[in-house]
């Protein structure tokens, strides 16, 4: 298994506890803190011990090529309401507005990826939004404009549109954007046995990408390779490949419970599984809402980066929870013995904002967002909480207090 961390990221925490403790200083706020968490086991200490804070001085003066940054963003999940705000009046569509306040960011990335929840299977399939979805090919357009290096498409919803919406949505990448790392979906076996990855400042990064299943849809019987299911054997198979011709493997499981807003027994254990052969980053998508991000024994694991683009039709408590959610960052940094390793991560809030009519939909950074334009989101007509003040709360309840800005 390649090196999670830097070497002495326990023998520091480890150092910083026995300091703090041994001070006698009551003063201190450091010294109450380590008085109150001493009885913390050494895992938890570790994990609370920031990157930055790790990093030797040698090491924050290292050479940018040595170091990539990578993003990724929640589900772009494509409800009859986005797809109306996308198509002017004589039926063309364009999302480019999704992206207004966030393409920067995502541009700016070495590496950044999105959860396109929906199939993209083009207008001759039929636009559509809940409960069977398919997109025009216009937002696979606007999501390169954006900025984006890399798609998944292994949801419960790949096969809302049968073989004939996986088809339509390769060729379709394939003919419009060929230098698209299409994640999650298979036009052969032979690209399903592939490994994808994504190179950037001389690192070779891996992408895999699962789904928990289709919702109930079999995998079409001529194509069983349409869809990276979340089958234990697969995934330890393509780790392992992943370990042998990557530097970096990030996977991307699409897991958990919807609208709940912690993570389940289930993707903890999934989460161990695939750190033990050879994960070294995991961010989770699918239960449409934030879940928290910790480390599994040193690799960083985001649980759910929730929704980012959505408009749902239903009404009533907890719908608010919906419009807000998370881009995952991380920094990668070679070492001096060549081995790719995380050395920075975080969270960024976003918060999804509707406003009625044509190109009215756009994901903003919470940290641009205020309490007026909170005041004007029109999902406050299906769950009146909504607030500014209530995204920042669910933040800080799910995430932790900074942790997310």
């Amino acid at each position: 298994m390649k090196q999670k961390r830097k070497n002495g990221i326990l023998h520091v925490a480890l150092a910083i506890l026995i300091t703090l403790t041994a001070c006698g200083h009551p003063s201190q706020d450091e010294a109450a803190d380590a008085v109150a968490s001493e009885a913390r086991d050494a895992e938890t200490i570790q994990q609370e011990a920031t990157l930055s804070e790790d990093v030797a001085p040698e090491d924050a003066t290292s050479n940018e090529e040595d170091t990539l940054t990578l993003i990724m963003v929640g589900d772009v999940l494509l409800h009859d309401p986005v797809e109306d705000a996308a198509r002017d009046e004589e039926g063309n569509y364009n999302f480019d507005f999704l992206f207004e306040e966030t393409k920067d960011e995502i541009a700016s990335a070495d590496i950044a990826i999105a959860n396109q929840e929906v199939i993209i299977g083009g207008e001759e399939l039929g636009v559509s939004g809940y409960p069977a979805f398919n997109a025009p090919y216009a937002i696979g357009d606007a999501l390169t404009d954006a900025g984006f290096d890399v798609i998944c498409h292994g949801t419960n919803h790949a096969l809302d549109k049968g073989s004939a919406g996986i088809q339509n949505a390769l060729t379709y990448w394939k003919e419009h954007h060929p230098k698209m790392v299409i994640a999650g979906i298979n036009a052969s076996q032979e690209e399903q046995n592939a490994i994808d990855i994504v190179e950037a400042k001389g690192m070779r990064v891996a992408i895999l990408n699962y789904t928990y299943g289709t919702n109930g849809i079999p995998l079409p019987s001529d194509m069983p390779y349409a869809v990276n299911l979340l089958e234990e054997q697969q995934v330890i198979s393509d780790l392992e490949a992943a370990e042998a011709q990557a530097d970096f493997t990030v996977v991307c499981p699409h897991w958990g419970i919807e609208y709940q807003l912690e993570e389940t027994a289930e993707q903890q254990r999934w989460a161990k599984l695939m750190v033990e052969h050879g994960a070294d980053l995991i961010i989770g998508t699918h239960p449409h809402v934030i879940e928290p991000y910790e480390e599994v024994d040193g690799v960083p694991v985001y649980y759910s980066l929730g929704n980012f683009i959505n408009w749902t039709s239903d009404s009533g408590t907890g719908i608010a929870n919906r419009m807000v959610g998370g881009m995952a960052e991380i920094t990668l940094e070679r070492g001096g013995d060549g081995t790719v390793e995380v050395s920075d991560y975080g969270m960024k809030a976003l918060v999804c904002h509707l406003t009625p009519g044509e190109q009215g939909i756009v994901a903003y950074p919470l940290s641009d967002y205020n309490e007026t334009l909170a005041e004007t989101n029109a999902i406050r007509n299906q769950d009146s909480s909504f607030s500014y003040s209530y995204c920042e709360d669910l933040c800080n309840q799910v995430w932790g207090e900074g942790r997310w800005k």
